[in-house]
């Protein structure tokens, strides 16, 4: 069954970000509105949109989940083996995110002093914020 849905949704998710997709998505309202008029723009007519768009964004929010879980997934092992893989990195950052938010604050606070507050520490930030 995981194999089936994570098939599925790696799928779904790689089409729902193709220009095909919100092409479809764009004719579906546009035939929608033009067919307001033979329907009298009735509350069945509107309901019919709204019913469809509600079950459509329901079901893509646990497919998109699903594959956004595998990705960082997949991203957070290859850092892990790229940690260990450096001598000089310390392996304790390996699995961090498994951490609440505020031990992850803490940690980012402690390597923020680390880091020092020198000024080519400070030159080095401003030249990143420049760059944008």
């Amino acid at each position: 069954m995981d194999r089936i849905f994570a098939a599925l949704s790696h799928r779904v998710a790689s089409w729902a970000g193709q220009p095909s997709a919100f092409v479809l998505a764009l004719i579906t309202v546009i035939l929608w509105l033009v067919t307001g008029p033979l329907f009298h723009y009735s509350d069945t007519w509107q309901l019919v949109i709204n019913t469809g768009t509600t079950i459509v964004t329901f079901l893509m929010v646990f497919l998109i989940q699903n594959a956004q879980n595998r990705d960082g997934s997949a991203i957070q092992a290859k850092l892990d083996e790229l940690i260990r893989a450096v001598d000089a990195a310390r392996n304790d950052f390996i699995g961090i995110e498994h951490l609440t938010e505020a031990e992850l604050q803490r940690i980012k606070a402690v390597l923020e002093r680390e880091c020092g507050d020198d000024e080519n520490h400070r030159l080095a930030i401003e030249r990143l914020i420049e760059r944008r």
